[in-house]
């Protein structure tokens, strides 16, 4: 956890920091109450441990500051004066705990463990209840905008069916997470959920993937092999990016939709199966069904109810939640914050890779921010001209960023402009690869 020590006594100070410290917990110290107040309208802190009297300002406004700041702060209040009068009015202003002086260090360090245990359930158990409640999103999804609401709305009625549904969104919008909401909302919950994208295998291994295959079907057939609709059996296939779908693996695919049955690649043998499909595809496959790269029948068996999940540019409100939820998820010892500001932006973002790309943001910053619990706008935010809206007022000044990638540009043009464009002769000037020379040229689009 990230601790503020606030305690005059250097000796006290010095000796339960190490402590603190030793026990793996980041620790800043202070040693007087003005300075403290400062530092916690700065900063945020897990744990705030307070001596009562102090220069500057007592420890009762440390502890109303340190709550104001941010209410989830643990306050640990210490007190050579420990009446209890004292005791009642620190927690009464909202302290956690108080401890009397003079303690063992290991006391402190024990009841912080206690804390960090506490915390992490709490953590859990606010994660299940977002997952679980209706209201704010499905099991795994999360989103409160007007239209993530009629998604919801749309995936909890038809659940409990065996329809088969069709789930259109762009590529990181989170289609696999709606159809695994389907199916633990469904009756078929504590059946196997099978997922396989279509676009990931060409079509010979697509085709044996689906169905399996008998032994010696081919060359490298040592052995039987179970396909994805036999393992899905008594639960839920869901085929991702079908319109990667050759037309082929189509024909095959209708008659198990149709039928509940088919043989395995190299077999005879008939095998049927108690299955619901679930599709996504991340283009309207209507269209696909014009150009004839589609088939019109398998279209229509696919497309019972249709889940158009809305790319993340669209779910006004979401983004702050989502970064919020990543921030919890990714995190684990410890807890970072994100500023007001800094969600602004990000929500006035245009998000072209959706809530993948996100998440991968907020994994990014989490893992660069050092010692800081505070996630930097830098790390959360590409440098991206789709930004739906400035995210600083208009500036002739480029940031240190734009001003190196220029360089880099810059140079770049120079060396190969010096060498004629000999590409091997500019990577051994530039002390790179030709594989990195070329990947930054590409980068650059630089001919």
């Amino acid at each position: 956890m990230k601790i503020l020590l606030v305690e005059d006594e250097k000796t006290i100070a010095v000796t339960l920091g190490d402590e603190l410290e030793s026990a793996g917990h980041e620790v800043a110290i202070l040693d007087n109450g003005a300075a403290a107040l400062t530092r916690l309208g700065e900063e945020a802190f897990d744990c705030v441990i307070t001596d009562v009297r102090l220069p500057g300002a007592d420890g009762l406004q440390v502890l109303k500051r340190a709550k104001q700041a941010r209410p989830d702060t643990e306050v640990i209040v210490m007190t050579a004066y420990a009446t209890v009068e004292h005791a009642v009015e620190a927690m009464r202003e909202g302290a956690d705990d108080y401890i009397q002086k003079p303690f063992l260090n290991e006391q402190v360090v024990e009841r912080l463990d206690r804390i960090a245990r506490y915390r992490t359930l709490l953590d859990q158990n606010r994660q299940l209840k977002e997952d679980l409640r209706g209201d704010r999103g499905l099991p795994g999804v999360i989103g409160t905008s007007r239209v993530m609401q009629d998604v919801f709305g749309i995936v909890r009625t038809v659940a409990p069916t065996d329809a088969s549904v069709l789930i259109q969104g762009e590529s990181g919008t989170g289609k696999e997470c709606i159809a695994r909401a389907l199916h633990q909302l469904s009756g078929r919950r504590e059946k196997p959920f099978v997922a396989l994208s279509c676009g990931a295998l060409p079509e010979t291994l697509l085709e044996t993937e689906l169905f399996g295959h008998e032994r010696g079907a081919f060359t490298d057939a040592g052995k039987l092999r179970r396909g994805r609709f036999e393992l899905a059996n008594g639960g839920t296939i869901f085929l991702d990016d079908i319109d990667d779908m050759p037309l082929q693996t189509q024909v095959k695919l209708l008659r198990v939709i149709q039928e509940r049955e088919f043989e395995r690649v190299g077999g005879e043998q008939t095998i049927q199966v108690d299955i619901r499909v679930i599709s996504a595809t991340k283009v309207p496959l209507i269209e696909l069904v014009k150009k004839g790269t589609f088939r019109e029948d398998l279209y229509y068996r696919l497309n019972v109810v249709p889940v158009n999940l809305p790319p993340l540019r669209d779910r006004e409100g979401d983004v702050p939640l989502l970064v919020q939820h990543f921030v919890r998820k990714l995190s684990t010892a410890r807890r970072y914050t994100v500023k007001t500001d800094v969600l602004r932006a990000m929500s006035e973002y245009a998000w072209p890779g959706n809530v993948r790309e996100l998440e991968n943001h907020v994994a990014q910053a989490i893992a660069m921010a050092g010692t800081s619990t505070v996630l930097k706008k830098e790390h959360l935010l590409p440098v991206d001209k789709t930004r739906r809206a400035a995210l600083e007022p208009p500036t002739d000044l480029k940031s240190l960023r734009e001003v190196m990638i220029d360089a880099e540009r810059n140079h770049l043009k120079k060396v190969l402009r010096s060498v004629g464009g000999h590409r091997t002769k500019a990577a051994s000037v530039l002390g790179i690869s030709r594989k990195v020379l070329w990947e930054k040229l590409k980068d650059y689009g630089i001919e």
